[in-house]
Formats: structure tokens, C-alpha cells, sequence
């Protein structure tokens, strides 16, 4: 694991990231109008009772007695919602830096770092809750704990470690020369190549010993991977199968990146609980995704950032290939699996585009088929179901924890509304506050 000392030196190079607002004992949420997370509508003239970080009750204004004296937020010139989900993130990852070069010079400490500042970028865009999908050895477990104690600011962490490879996979370095290598982790066999059913059984227990959430397998090439093809399956269907089994022994989901058709299918026919991407899926993998129940996760807004401000960051040739492939045929494919009833949950791969823009893919989700309603949905209460954290997060009611944001405006009119959230709460305390009448603009 990364040192405490790199969370400390981050803390004290940081000196814009001051102490969350505590939370109050009681507070009483005025909203305009409420999305509570789930069904295709709002409410009007809501209350929100808020106590020690959880919702204690929600109702009519007219029903709810405000004692005198209390604390109240005033929201009622706005919508509130849940705080939002991305179910997949790389907060270690920056997205102005694509030059090859950079993987051999950077430690993991320069990748925590980076993570400091994008996990307070995403909490203040309105995103409470992520799921990392991918970092450096076990950079989002101890960044998680971190913020749990309190001593960092950023949203609720649902935790991978590194994308499990075969070798020569999407995960491992390739095409460079044979000595060429990462040695603060030998060949990190213990944690992200392997191959065989006993050797990916290793390294799920090994990720699981050190903390992780979530596994996270790589069942196809990638995009922004030298020397193999996105469409390409990786791993055997008994190798998926044995990564699944082992995970949910021990009580972890299993996330799959899997761009190509058939690796999208084998990793279903594995049992995996969600798909990452999706790109080439065919009309088979779109059945047996619906006839299993597998989450679909795709990110379906990047593809205009990779193929227009990343190849300023020196985005390699073959990414920009590569993208240029199947960025359109994702989108085409995404509206295929909207219509066929697929499950769709949020999730945008930041860290390949900027933290802090999440929410842009809103717009898309919706130009790709997802009412506006269904778009938020898959960001509040069905990504908490994906997550595991259906009873915590991820809608407005009695015993979830108190995440709340809200916007200027109707989202569910204009979904874009969610790209300017002026108001974050995450468990009871204020973190974001640019639209109450009593309080200034940070």
C-alpha cells in the first residue's frame, strides 16, 4: 500500500482543500422540487430531515414542523436530487498527459496526488459516491479510508485495484523491450498479471487482502493499450468464470472492461455483474446481457475529448485509431441496449477526460435513448444497486445517508442543468453552497 506519509504531504501541499463544514445534529432541507432518485417525476415543497448524516424523514412542508431555531437549508428555489454515482473512474489518472513516456517517470505517489485534487473535483461537481475501476497498487483503497476518516475531502469510494491482465493483455506493457520493466512491484504478479485459473485465483485473494471492493478483469484490448486490438477477446471463459466464482465467494463484484463482442459474451457467460463499455457488443451479447441481468456501463461521452483536446496531450496514433474505430459504433451500440431493456448504470471513465465533467454524459445518455428521468436514474438509485449500495446511497429517503445536491432549473427538462450543480451535502455536511439565500457563494 501507499505510505500514510503520501496522504500527509498531500494534504499539506494542498492548502485549498480546508475541512468539510461539519454536519449538524438536526437539519431541515427545504427543496422546490425533489427527484428522490427513483420513478419519472419530481415533488413539490418537500422537507428533508436531516440527522447525524442520514435522512431521518422527507415530506410535504406542510407536514413537517420546523422547530424554531433550527438549522434550515433553503432550497426551495431549486431541484434537489441524491448525491450522483460514477460507477467508473480513475481518480489517480489525469487527463492532460498521454505521452508514453510518462508511465516510466511517474511513481504512485505522483498518481495520489493527482487524486487528492480530482476526488474534491468530483464531490463539488455533484458526484458523492464513484466507483475507481483502476489504479496504481492499492491507490484507491487507502484513498478511500482517507476520506472515510475525514482527513481528505472527496466522495464515498467503492474501491479496485488494478485491472487483472493476462499477459500481453490490456493491462500489461507492451511492445517495449523485454528489459524494459516497473520494479517497485516485480512484474506485479501478485496483484495485476496473471494467467490460468490458478493464477488469477491468486490474484483476486491478493487484491482482496489488501482491501478492494471490487475486481476489476480486463475480457478484451482496450483503446488506450499499445499492441492489442479492442475487439480482441482476453481471458478464457474458465479463467472469467474462476475470477467471478472466487470474488463472489469472498463477497466482491466483478466489473469487466470487454470492448469486443465475443469478450463481452464470455464475460457474461462467466457471470460477471457488469460490462465496462460495451463497445462492439452484437445482438447475442445484448440478449444474454438482459437474460442475466448484467449491468451495462458505458462511457459514451469521452469519445469527443479523445478525438479532439487529448491529441493536444499527445494521445498516441494507435489510441486515436483505435477510438476513431469504435467511439460511433459505442453510442450506436449503447441506444441498441437502451432499447432492448438492457441495465444501464452511469459510469463516464474519468481520469481519461477531466474530473470535474462528469456530468456531461448526461446529455448524451439521453440523445442515445435514456428518458431524462431514466439518465438520472442510472447515476442515482440503479448505480447504487449495481454497487451494492442500494440501502445507503443513491436516493432520497429514510436511513440513507444524507448525499444531496441541487441544481438551478428542471433536469429532468433539461438534463445539462446537472452540469452546474450549485449545491453538494455529503453525509449532512455542507460541502458546496452557491444557491441558498442565506449563504454566501463560496
Amino acid at each position: 500500500m501507499l505510505p500514510s506519509s503520501t496522504w500527509l504531504l498531500a494534504a499539506i501541499l494542498c492548502p485549498a482543500l480546508p475541512p468539510a463544514e461539519e454536519a449538524d445534529p438536526i437539519v431541515y432541507v427545504k427543496a422546490g422540487k425533489l427527484f428522490d432518485g427513483t420513478g419519472d417525476s419530481t415533488a413539490s415543497d418537500r422537507v428533508i430531515v436531516v440527522e447525524e448524516g442520514r435522512i431521518k424523514a422527507v415530506g410535504l412542508n406542510s407536514e413537517i414542523a420546523i422547530p424554531p431555531g433550527s438549522k434550515v437549508v433553503d432550497l426551495s428555489g431549486a431541484t434537489v436530487l441524491p448525491g450522483l454515482i460514477d460507477a467508473h473512474t480513475h481518480l489517480g489518472s489525469r487527463a492532460d498527459r498521454y505521452d508514453e513516456v510518462t508511465r516510466f517517470k511517474d511513481t504512485p505517489n505522483y498518481n495520489a496526488f493527482a487524486a487528492v485534487l480530482n476526488a474534491k473535483k468530483t464531490l463539488e461537481a455533484g458526484f458523492t459516491t464513484v466507483r475507481d475501476v483502476g489504479s496504481k497498487p492499492f491507490l484507491a483503497v487507502d484513498l478511500r479510508d482517507q476520506i472515510d476518516e475525514g482527513f481528505l475531502i472527496g466522495p464515498r469510494v467503492v474501491a479496485s485495484g488494478p485491472g487483472i491482465s493476462m499477459t500481453g493483455g490490456h493491462g500489461d506493457m507492451n511492445r517495449y523491450a523485454p528489459q524494459v520493466r516497473v520494479t517497485m512491484f516485480p512484474e506485479q504478479r501478485d496483484f495485476r498479471i496473471a494467467d490460468g485459473v490458478d493464477q488469477v485465483r491468486q490474484v483476486v485473494r491478493a487484491q482482496i487482502k489488501y482491501g478492494v471492493d471490487v475486481i476489476k478483469v480486463h475480457a478484451s484490448g482496450g483503446v488506450l493499450s499499445r499492441g492489442d486490438a479492442p475487439g480482441a477477446p482476453q481471458y478464457s471463459v474458465e479463467e472469467l468464470r474462476t475470477i467471478v466464482l472466487e470474488a463472489h465467494a469472498l463477497g466482491r463484484k466483478v466489473a469487466a472492461h470487454a470492448h469486443g463482442a465475443q469478450g463481452i459474451k464470455n464475460a457474461v457467460t462467466a457471470g460477471v455483474d457488469s460490462i465496462e463499455h460495451g463497445s462492439l457488443i452484437d445482438d447475442e451479447g445484448i440478449r444474454m446481457m438482459v437474460n442475466a441481468g448484467t449491468w451495462l456501463v458505458s462511457d459514451i461521452y469521452n469519445d469527443d475529448y479523445l478525438l479532439g483536446k487529448a491529441i493536444e496531450f499527445k494521445l498516441p496514433q494507435e489510441s486515436i485509431d483505435k477510438e476513431k474505430a469504435i467511439g460511433q459504433a459505442q453510442r450506436d451500440n449503447f441506444a441498441k441496449c437502451v432499447k432492448a431493456g438492457v441495465r444501464i448504470a452511469f459510469g463516464t471513465d474519468a481520469g481519461v477526460y477531466p474530473h470535474g465533467d462528469n456530468a456531461r454524459q448526461f446529455a448524451y445518455m439521453v440523445k442515445y435513448g435514456l428518458t431524462p428521468a431514466r439518465a438520472i436514474r442510472s447515476a442515482t438509485f440503479d448505480a447504487a444497486e449495481l454497487l451494492g449500495r442500494a440501502g445507503q446511497v443513491g436516493k432520497v429517503a429514510p436511513g440513507h445517508f444524507a448525499d444531496l445536491i441541487a441544481v438551478k432549473g428542471d433536469p429532468l427538462a433539461d438534463v445539462r442543468a446537472l452540469e452546474n450543480v450549485g449545491f453538494v451535502m455529503k453525509g449532512g455536511a455542507i460541502v458546496k453552497d452557491a444557491l441558498t439565500r442565506d449563504r454566501p457563494a463560496p
